[in-house]
């Protein structure tokens, strides 16, 4: 346990003898919803003495722990200093049926709003996110904190043009190394080492499968695992394919989804990222040297399968950004600080990069990604 979370818990401590009770009409002029979900819900409004915008998020006390409220505000209002996080305001305060925090408004949306379906968004649009990110995810991860719920809703934005993003919505946070049980969740989010806990009773899938009765679930016994940062670099990844594409890579991270076992057979044949750009040489035209030696005289292009389908679309610095962070293996996967060496160079093929340049004329405006919404949820709030 890091000096952060230690101070984080004792702060909650201390928050919660002098959390005060009020009404948020006597405050606030609440102007409408910005968003909701399972926490509860979030809501748009003006202070009336300061006429400072700000939005406050909402908590049902009868499905919240005071202790929980305490630990995502008190995160939120002296650990998210980073320029692309999420700042509460220092105003926290109890109604008879929620517990409420304010915390700086993004007046333009979130990161779903403007992924427009099978397109995706400008590439140095995408670029400018991902910089953003990696800085975001990897101040959380110096302090001891891993953020676990990184995807396009949770990304809010400052002005229309994405050149200011916050990673927002901390109720997912947990310190590094804390034990907690393994949850797995059909989605491209969902880490590959996940999938041992796919038919425990904490899954979503057993949860929610008829078939299965009471008695069956409770045979199942639950897989506690470590809480790495390696999960923030996954959905990283995940996140940087729809940006760009307008999809995702897979429909869940799982060994019977075709989509994903055609990229981890590309991943094992192109020995993973340790063999960066040499890898992805690009074949020269005609003649012998099309099946030239690649690394060290001991590797061909033609000992390897090809690349996924999903990633052909992309250069072969694409390629090594996505295999550092996507890496099955949760140990040697890249930190999300590792991407910044993959930004300003070209991302998308040429034909692509045309390809997704007539789509948007045709579609100009904003959009979002169908099946992008994870309406299941995880449970642990």
């Amino acid at each position: 346990m890091t000096a952060a979370t230690k101070l984080l818990d004792e702060m909650c401590h201390l928050t919660a003898q002098s959390l005060p009770a009020m009404e948020t009409s006597e405050h606030f002029n609440v102007l409408k919803l910005l968003g909701e979900g399972s926490y509860g819900k979030v809501m748009l409004a003006v202070h009336k003495k300061r006429g400072t915008p700000m939005a406050l998020k909402f908590f049902p006390r009868e499905s919240t722990s005071l202790l929980s409220f305490l630990r995502e505000y008190n995160l939120s209002l002296s650990f998210c200093t980073h320029p692309s996080l999420t700042r509460a305001m220092g105003i926290a305060y109890s109604t008879p049926s929620h517990y409420i925090f304010a915390q700086q408004a993004s007046l333009f949306g979130d990161l779903f709003d403007v992924i427009m379906p099978e397109v995706g968004m400008e590439e140095d649009c995408c670029q400018r996110v991902v910089s953003q990110l990696c800085g975001a995810l990897s101040h959380l991860h110096s302090l001891g904190f891993v953020h676990r719920d990184l995807k396009p809703e949770n990304v809010f934005l400052c002005d229309s043009a994405c050149r200011w993003v916050k990673l927002g919505d901390f109720g997912m946070v947990k310190a590094k190394g804390a034990r907690v049980p393994e949850v797995w969740y059909s989605s491209p989010y969902c880490t590959p080492e996940a999938e041992i806990a796919r038919d425990n009773e904490d899954s979503w899938s057993s949860i929610n499968d008829g078939v299965k009765n009471d008695a069956e679930l409770k045979k199942k016994s639950r897989v506690w695992v470590s809480v790495e940062p390696s999960t923030d670099s996954w959905a990283l990844g995940v996140l940087t394919y729809a940006m760009l594409t307008g999809s995702h890579p897979w429909d869940e991270t799982a060994s019977d989804c075709r989509a994903y076992l055609k990229y981890q057979e590309w991943f094992e044949s192109a020995g993973g990222p340790d063999d960066e750009l040499d890898v992805w040489v690009e074949p020269q035209e005609g003649g012998a040297e099309d099946d030239s030696d690649v690394i060290g005289g001991d590797l061909r292009k033609k000992d390897r399968l090809p690349v996924a389908p999903q990633f052909a679309c992309f250069t072969p610095l694409a390629h090594s950004f996505f295999l550092s962070l996507l890496d099955p293996r949760p140990r040697l996967r890249g930190r999300p600080e590792d991407g910044l060496s993959y930004l300003g160079g070209e991302w998308l093929m040429e034909r692509e990069r045309v390809r997704l340049d007539e789509e948007r004329k045709k579609s100009r405006g904003k959009g979002a990604i169908g099946n992008m919404k994870e309406k299941e949820g995880r449970g642990e709030r």
